[in-house]
């Protein structure tokens, strides 16, 4: 108990220069040669130190590790339970795949984030204009090198209710545009830590499934593409909460 609270203080002390050399060496250097690759590490090393001063561990398994190690031309589909969401993936992402997160609008455009966001490579999703940010973002997507795959959070936002929540359709639509597979990514137990209002997390340990890669041809109709990609996760999910997903 004293060695948490020694920790969460230290967090306290040290989070906010973290956070700011986090945001800001984008500024300063994101349009130097090998800045993306660099950068995504360095916040992989900062979340890693974030759970850490938390006592929140991860656990994922080594052929997960290597799955990671060596996917390629792939969307990462992901579920989102927590604020923890994000933080958990970065830690255990391997130093060999390259990732990037699409974001909302709003938040990429803050004042203090816009120009650090744009120099880390963040891909901007306006929730207002559907149609033109899903062919925005698809041909930001279809450019990238086929070593990084973006990170999408499939049900929209955070689910408050038990079971995953209905998917929306981007990362598929988006994989059927572009020829990339979608790699599943289940994260389980993030809520329990740190549910909806509460400000530190409690102690304990986030569980991540890697699936193997899924394929969606262009011909194939999406709506069972979605509800072919939301059973998978989903049979993953409840397996290791004991929650049941409801389905169509």
């Amino acid at each position: 108990m004293l060695a948490t609270l020694l920790k969460r203080c230290l967090l306290v002390l040290t989070g906010p220069f973290i956070f700011l050399f986090v945001a800001f060496i984008p500024t300063v250097c994101g349009k130097r040669p090998g800045f993306r690759g660099w950068f995504w590490r360095t916040v992989s090393r900062c979340c890693s130190w974030l759970l850490w001063f938390l006592d929140v561990k991860v656990e994922i398994s080594d052929a997960a590790i290597e799955a990671l190690r060596t996917d390629s031309n792939s969307i990462i589909a992901v579920n989102h339970r927590s604020h923890l969401d994000g933080f958990s993936m970065l830690h255990v992402i391997p130093d060999e795949k390259w990732v990037t997160f699409g974001a909302k609008k709003e938040l990429c455009e803050a004042a203090l984030l816009k120009r650090g966001f744009e120099g880390a490579g963040l891909l901007k999703i306006d929730r207002q204009k559907g149609r033109d940010a899903l062919s925005s973002l698809t041909d930001a997507i279809a450019a990238m090198p086929v070593r990084r795959s973006p990170i999408l959070f499939v049900e929209g936002t955070r689910s408050t209710k038990p079971g995953l929540a209905p998917f929306k359709a981007g990362a598929v639509l988006i994989a059927q545009q572009t020829g990339r597979a979608v790699r599943p990514f289940v994260i389980s137990h993030s809520d329990t830590l740190l549910p909806r209002g509460k400000f530190f997390p409690f102690k304990g340990t986030i569980h991540i499934d890697v699936l193997d890669q899924m394929r969606f041809d262009a011909e194939e109709n999406t709506d069972v593409a979605v509800a072919r990609l939301r059973a998978a996760m989903a049979t993953a999910y409840d397996a290791q909460t004991g929650e049941v997903t409801e389905h169509p």
